[in-house]
This record gives structure tokens, C-alpha cells and sequence, in this order.
């Protein structure tokens, strides 16, 4: 061989070789090795998300996006934790699955430590299953199916879960009126859900009630729908803002005089109706009401104010106090390391909040949680009208 082919040979394997070494360390040799496959160089505690912040839900996603970062501000003006600041970084995965695991994915790489999950149901229930593998905390403000927490004892969620607004629903409306109707859609999980709930709580009650359904190809018109409950006294509607409003339109427009009781997906509904279209009386569950006079409630509508030159809704709500649940819970676990991974970190917090004496007074009520990580807090109804 020859001699100044051998000279090359000897610089390319030195170059690999400090190659090697570099990617071993992590490419500048700044991020630390913290365990169970995940490495970072973080400097403030990263909570990431996914949300709808483009299409047809990204009110949610945005609303959800404005109350974590409220709190997040809040918490760092105040010195973070044992002085170190806290991160929020949200992906739009304009609800879908396929947006949310890409989402995951993305914000795992950047660092994320633990999370507020996501916003809606299927893009949750997606998200969930890669923060399994992980065994990344995550904390739902807004995801209410069963499906999304349900035999994941890394998942939580701040928001009332769908059997939960059922069950109410049915004691409620028995207690009040004599005939009972429902409208609910099909296609989706959230709506059925609720219903299905519902009705095992009306059918252990022995009482009856009437019933119409929809799907996401005929959810424009529901004159058939009214027509079908024009008589009852009150018809309740789990399912979200947009095609509630269209409902509440339609009985009005059908001369059905019954009230039209909403789940926690009507929140935003006053935006979509008037005094002219719906005369209707028109309520909805929430754990929220802007006008509340609890202290912890008013400082938050008006920092909110301040800060977005709106009043928040429930899912800013909800997204306020998941934060404020995931920093009370690494207080309380005595967290320290800001280079923790998401494992370690998830099982200091899933020990902390599941405590006997941990609770959270936030914008929503106070919580507690249990090991089912299903939130337990005051429920009450809001009217729109």
C-alpha cells in the first residue's frame, strides 16, 4: 500500500473515531444520560401538549393553550420551583391521532418531562399510548372518555369524565321533570359516552325516556330529531358547542318549548345563539362560571382578562389548573433535578397527588384524585339564557 494512501486511512478512522465519540455523548456533550432512555440538557421543567389549534375544535385548543400559560407565568413570577422556571410548549394536532403522536413524538425529543396529555378524546387517547411506553405523567385538562386514563396509571385528567356527567345528568333531570329526552351522536365518543352513561343510570331508576340520534353526515338538520322530542319537557344534549347551538336553533324554530340541558362541550355555546334564534332555556354542566365569587375563580378571570382581553371558558379552566395540579404535585414530591426523566418524575408525581392529604383548590373546585387518576370536584349547571 502505499504510503499517502495509508496517511488517509489514518485521518478518516481518526475522524470516525472522534465521530463515535461525540454521538455517544450526545453530539456537543452537553446532555445528560438521566436514566431509562432519555437524555437532556433541559434548564427549566418542559410540559408539553398537543391541541386543536387550527380547524374545527381549535377554540378548545387555544383556550386550553391560554390557561396553561397563565399559570405557568403565574408560577415562574413567583420563582418556579426551588427557583427553577417551568416551560409549555403545545403541538396543534388539529384533533387527530395521527397529529397528536407526531406531536408526542416531537416534544419528547425537545425534553418534555411530563404533560398535559391533549385536548380532545381520540388525539388523547393517542397521545396516552405513546406516554405508556415512556411512562411519562400526563394530566388531560380536557379529555373526558373513559378510554383516555382507564388502565393507564401514568394518566390523569382534570375534567369531569363522561359516565360522571351522564350519571348527574340522569338524577338531575328526574328529579326535575317528567319527560325526558336525549340527542346524541353516534359517531362520536364523547357524545356516547355520555349517553351511555345516561341511560344505565335512567334504566337502574326504572324511568323512561325518549331518544334521537345523529352522526357526523347528517349534523346540519335536526328538525327530524326535534320533531321526534317535540313533547318533552326537557332534552339533554351531550355533545359539543357547535351542533348544540344548531339544535337549540331548531327546537325554537319548531315551536318544541322544552328546556335544552347541555354536557360541559357546550361551553362557548353563548357565542352562537340569541335572544332571537333560541328562546329556549338553555343550561350546561360545568365545573366553571365566570361569574363566581369565590375568591381563587375571580383571580383568575381577572388575570386572565389582563392578560388575553377575554373571559376564559371552562377549557382555559381546566388547562389553569392542570398546571397548577402537575407543579403542586412535584412541590409536594420534593422534586429537585431538572434533568429528571419522565419516568422518575411520573412516579414522584403519581405518589404526590394520589396522597391522602394532597388537594387542589383551582379555578375549576377542589380537586383530589385516586389511583384511577378520575378527578373528584364540585359539579353544578350554568345557565346560557
Amino acid at each position: 500500500m502505499k504510503k499517502s494512501v495509508k496517511k488517509v486511512l489514518a485521518v478518516v478512522l481518526a475522524l470516525t473515531f472522534v465521530a463515535f465519540c461525540f454521538s455517544a455523548c450526545g453530539g456537543t456533550g452537553d446532555k445528560k444520560d438521566t436514566g431509562n432512555g432519555y437524555t437532556a440538557n433541559n434548564t427549566e421543567y418542559f410540559i408539553g401538549t398537543t391541541g386543536p389549534l387550527t380547524g374545527d375544535a381549535a377554540s378548545y385548543g387555544n383556550s386550553v393553550k391560554n390557561g396553561a400559560m397563565l399559570a405557568i407565568d403565574e408560577i415562574n413570577a413567583a420563582g418556579g420551583l426551588n427557583g427553577v422556571k417551568f416551560k409549555f410548549d403545545m403541538k396543534d394536532d388539529k384533533a387527530t391521532a395521527q397529529d397528536a403522536t407526531t406531536g408526542y413524538n416531537s416534544l419528547l425529543e425537545a425534553g418534555m418531562q411530563i404533560s398535559l396529555g391533549s385536548v380532545t378524546t381520540d388525539s388523547c387517547d393517542a397521545f396516552a399510548a405513546s406516554a405508556v411506553e415512556d411512562n411519562l405523567f400526563y394530566i388531560t385538562p380536557s379529555a373526558s372518555a373513559a378510554k383516555v386514563i382507564e388502565g393507564r396509571d401514568n394518566g390523569f385528567r382534570v375534567c369531569f369524565g363522561d359516565p360522571d356527567q351522564g350519571t348527574l345528568a340522569a338524577d338531575y333531570l328526574t328529579e326535575k321533570y317528567k319527560n325526558v329526552g336525549i340527542i346524541y351522536n353516534t359517531s362520536d365518543t364523547y357524545s356516547t359516552g355520555v349517553y351511555d352513561a345516561f341511560k344505565a343510570e335512567m334504566d337502574a331508576k326504572g324511568t323512561a325516556f325518549k331518544s334521537a340520534t345523529f352522526d357526523n353526515e347528517t349534523n346540519k338538520d335536526f328538525s327530524t330529531q326535534i320533531e321526534q322530542l317535540k313533547d318533552c319537557d326537557v332534552i339533554f344534549l351531550p355533545m359539543y358547542y357547535q351542533e348544540g347551538s344548531l339544535i337549540c336553533k331548531a327546537a325554537t324554530a319548531k315551536g318544541c318549548k322544552a328546556d335544552l340541558i347541555g354536557s360541559d362541550g357546550f361551553d362557548g355555546i353563548k357565542d352562537l345563539i340569541d335572544a332571537k334564534t333560541v328562546t329556549n332555556k338553555v343550561m350546561y354542566i360545568t365545573p366553571f362560571d365566570t361569574d363566581s365569587k369565590d375568591p381563587t375563580v375571580s383571580k383568575f378571570v381577572a388575570n386572565y382578562q389582563a392578560k388575553y382581553n377575554a373571559l376564559p371558558d371552562q377549557f382555559a379552566a381546566d388547562g389553569y389548573d392542570a398546571v397548577y395540579a402537575i407543579f403542586r404535585a412535584m412541590e409536594k414530591a420534593g422534586v429537585n433535578d431538572v434533568t429528571i426523566s419522565p419516568s422518575d418524575l411520573c412516579e414522584k408525581v403519581k405518589a404526590a397527588i394520589t396522597a391522602d392529604d394532597f388537594s387542589l383548590t383551582g379555578a375549576t373546585g377542589t380537586m383530589t384524585w385516586d389511583a384511577s387518576g378520575a378527578c373528584s370536584k364540585p359539579l353544578q349547571f350554568k345557565a346560557v339564557n
